[in-house]
C-alpha cells in the first residue's frame, strides 16, 4: 500500500484539478503548505488552470470571493491543513451570506492521524458549519476506489456552488505521504483505463442541468394587482448580480413609472448613459430631509435584489410600513430586517422584471406623476447643490473624493468599495453623471477583512483595471494583500483619518473618556512606505487640483498606484452635519 500511496494522491489530484477546469473552474487561489502538495503538482501540469499565489490564506480566499464577484463563476481555494483552513472562514461567511461561490480544496491529514496530538492537525469536516453550501470529506487516494468518485464528487461540489442559493462549498481531501512519486515516474498505470470515455471527450463526468426558479405568469398577474392600486409606490434596487439585471430594473421603473431608488450595489445608481427619468440617485440624503420623508412615505413598495446600504433609507421604510411590500431575489434568504415584506419571491430577477413590465406597458398605470416627478427633481436639485459645494472644495474631503472617483473612474474600470465609511460615502454623495461601471462590496457580512484582497481579485476576474476606496484601518487589516496587485494596474485611493472614522458617528464618540483609545484607534501612520514595499507608485496630494491629477494620472498607468488623502475625523464628521445641512437648503428652495 505505502508503494501505491504516491501514484494514487498524483492521479486524485490530477482528477480534481482536471475535472474543476471542464466545469469552467479555472483560476485557483493557493497559499503555499506541505499537505496540499499533491494538488500543487497537479495545477503545475495543467495548462488550463490558472493560479494566484499568495502566502496568507486569508487573502487568498478573499481573491477567490472577488474573482467570483466579477466573473459569476467560483474560483477555487486551496490550502495546507490545520489553522490555514480556519483562516478562511471570515470569507467563507461573506461568500455565503451573499451568495457567491466558491470552491474550498483543504487538504488534510489522513483519519488515522485525527486526534492523534499529530503535528498541525485539527478536526477539519464541517470546519466552516452551516456557512458552506455543501461540503464531503473525501477518503485518502486508494487505488481500490473507482476515481469515477472523484469525478462525481467533484462534479457535485461545482453544481452546488452554482445552483441556487449559491455560495461557498468545501472538499476536505486527505493525504497520506509521500506525497508524490519521484520526478518521471509513470503515475497512471492502469487506473486511467476505467476513464477512457471521459479522458477523450473532455467534457465533465457528469453534467447538470438545472432551471432557474420562475414565477409562474398567474402569480405575477397576482403582484401586479397588488401594485396597482397604489399610485405612490417605490422600486428598491438592491445589489445585483449583472448589468442584465441592472438593465431589466429600469425597464420595470420605466413601465410602472415609480422613483427607482438605486443602491450603490445595483449596477444602475452610476453612469449618466443608464436610460431610465426614474431614478433618484441621492435618495439617501432627500430622506435625510424630515419634512421631505415626512411627505414621501410610499404605499407600496417593490425590493429588487439584495440589501442595501443606507440605514437612513431603512428606517424610512420601518417607519413607513407599506403594504404591498415585496422582496424579489434569486435565494431563498429572508430579507426582511423590518419584518413588514407582505410577499417573497424567489426567482430570477431579469426574466420576473421583464415579465412584470410587459405587463405593466399593456395595461393602464394608475401612478402619480407627482409623485415620481417630485423624487426625481428634488435629487437633481440635491445633486446639482452638491456639486455646487464640492466645486467650492480646495482640499480634499472624504464625500469629495467618492464625488470624484465617480465622475472620473474611466469606463472600463472596476470599482471596489470597502465597508464602513467609503461604501456609505459612495452611495449618499456619488454623482450619476460619471461611467457606469461594476461595483463590488463585500455587504454580505459587512466586515472588514479582505478588502484588498477582494479587490485583487475582481480585478483579475474582470481582466482590466480597478479603483479601490478604501480606509485606512481597512487597508492595515489587509495590508499584505497589496502583493496580490503586482502584475495588475489599480488605483488605490486611501483615506486616512488615523483611526476608525465610522466610530465619529455613533453615539458613543460622546463618551470622551474611552472613546479615543478604544474606538478611535488612532495609529499614526501612513503608507508611503508600504506603497513602495509592494512596488506601487505613490501621491499624497494636498490640494484638490492635485488629488484629479493624481487620480487620472494613475489611471493611465498600467502599474499600480496608492494615493494616500489625509483627513481629520473630527472634521469628516462634522463636514457630513454640514453637508446635509446646505443640501437641504436646496430642498427648500
Amino acid at each position: 500500500m505505502a508503494q501505491s500511496t504516491p501514484g494514487a494522491n498524483r492521479l486524485w489530484a490530477d482528477l480534481i484539478v482536471e475535472e474543476l477546469v471542464r466545469n469552467g473552474v479555472s483560476c485557483f487561489y493557493i497559499a503555499p503548505g506541505s499537505r496540499s502538495t499533491p494538488l500543487v503538482a497537479a495545477l503545475a501540469n495543467n495548462q488550463r488552470a490558472e493560479t494566484v499565489i499568495h502566502y496568507d490564506e486569508r487573502g487568498a480566499a478573499f481573491g477567490a470571493l472577488g474573482y467570483a464577484r466579477a466573473t459569476g463563476r467560483p474560483a477555487a481555494w486551496i490550502t495546507t491543513s490545520g489553522t490555514a483552513v480556519a483562516n478562511g472562514l471570515p470569507a467563507v461567511v461573506e461568500a455565503a451570506t451573499d451568495a457567491v461561490p466558491i470552491i474550498l480544496l483543504t487538504a488534510d491529514r489522513p483519519p488515522e492521524l485525527r486526534q492523534t496530538g499529530a503535528n498541525q492537525t485539527i478536526v477539519q469536516p464541517n470546519i466552516f458549519g452551516e456557512y458552506v453550501r455543501w461540503s464531503f470529506d473525501l477518503p485518502a487516494p486508494d487505488p481500490e476506489i473507482d476515481p469515477a468518485m472523484v469525478l462525481t464528487t467533484v462534479d457535485q461540489a461545482v453544481y452546488r456552488a452554482h445552483r441556487a442559493p449559491k455560495g461557498p462549498v468545501h472538499l476536505n481531501l486527505m493525504f497520506r505521504e509521500p506525497f508524490l512519486p519521484d520526478a518521471g515516474t509513470e503515475t497512471s498505470g492502469n487506473i486511467h483505463s476505467t476513464l477512457t470515455s471521459w479522458k477523450v471527450d473532455g467534457k465533465p463526468y457528469t453534467r447538470y442541468a438545472a432551471t432557474r426558479p420562475a414565477v409562474d405568469r398567474s402569480e405575477i398577474e397576482d403582484l401586479w394587482d397588488e401594485l396597482r392600486r397604489s399610485e405612490r409606490g417605490l422600486i428598491l434596487a438592491g445589489r445585483l448580480e449583472s448589468q442584465e439585471q441592472g438593465e431589466a430594473v429600469l425597464q420595470l421603473a420605466n413601465a410602472i413609472e415609480w422613483p427607482l431608488l438605486p443602491d450603490v450595489g445595483s449596477r444602475i445608481r452610476l453612469g449618466k448613459t443608464l436610460d431610465s427619468e426614474q431614478r433618484a440617485c441621492h435618495y439617501d440624503i432627500l430622506l435625510a430631509d424630515e419634512d421631505f420623508a415626512a411627505s414621501h412615505e410610499p404605499e407600496a413598495v417593490l425590493h429588487i435584489g439584495g440589501g442595501t446600504v443606507s440605514k437612513r433609507l431603512q428606517r424610512f421604510l420601518a417607519k413607513s410600513r407599506s403594504k404591498p411590500y415585496i422582496v424579489v431575489r434569486e435565494n431563498p434568504f429572508r430579507l426582511d430586517p423590518n419584518h413588514q415584506a407582505t410577499h417573497s419571491v424567489e426567482t430570477g430577477i431579469t426574466g420576473f422584471c421583464r415579465e412584470l413590465a410587459g405587463i405593466a406597458e399593456s395595461r393602464s398605470v394608475k401612478s402619480d406623476p407627482s409623485w415620481t416627478t417630485g423624487w426625481r427633481e428634488a435629487s437633481e436639485r440635491v445633486g446639482l447643490r452638491l456639486a455646487k459645494l464640492f466645486a467650492g472644495m480646495e482640499k480634499p474631503n472624504e464625500p469629495l473624493v467618492a464625488s470624484l472617483i465617480s465622475r472620473l473612474i474611466p469606463k472600463g474600470h472596476g470599482l471596489c468599495l470597502a465597508n464602513s465609511m467609503p461604501v456609505r460615502d459612495m452611495d449618499t454623495f456619488a454623482t450619476a453623471d460619471g461611467a457606469s461601471v461594476p461595483v463590488a462590496a463585500n455587504r454580505g457580512a459587512s466586515g472588514i477583512d479582505g478588502t484588498v484582497a477582494t479587490a485583487a481579485g475582481f480585478a483579475r476576474g474582470s481582466g482590466g483595471p480597478v479603483t479601490l476606496l478604501i480606509g485606512d484601518l481597512a487597508l492595515l487589516h489587509d495590508l499584505n494583500s497589496l502583493a496580490m496587485f503586482r502584475d495588475i494596474p489599480a488605483v488605490i485611493v486611501a483615506l486616512n483619518n488615523d483611526g476608525g472614522g465610522i466610530f465619529s458617528f455613533l453615539p458613543v464618540s460622546r463618551h470622551q473618556i474611552f472613546f479615543e483609545p478604544y474606538f478611535g484607534t488612532p495609529h499614526g501612520l501612513d503608507f508611503e512606505h508600504a506603497a513602495a514595499m509592494f512596488g506601487f507608485c505613490y501621491e499624497q496630494p494636498k490640494t484638490t487640483s492635485e488629488f484629479i491629477e493624481a487620480y487620472r494620472g494613475a489611471c493611465s498607468r498600467s502599474v499600480p498606484t496608492l494615493i494616500e488623502v489625509r483627513t481629520d475625523r473630527e472634521e469628516n464628521r462634522a463636514l457630513h452635519e454640514r453637508l446635509l445641512e446646505q443640501t437641504s437648503s436646496a430642498l427648500e428652495d
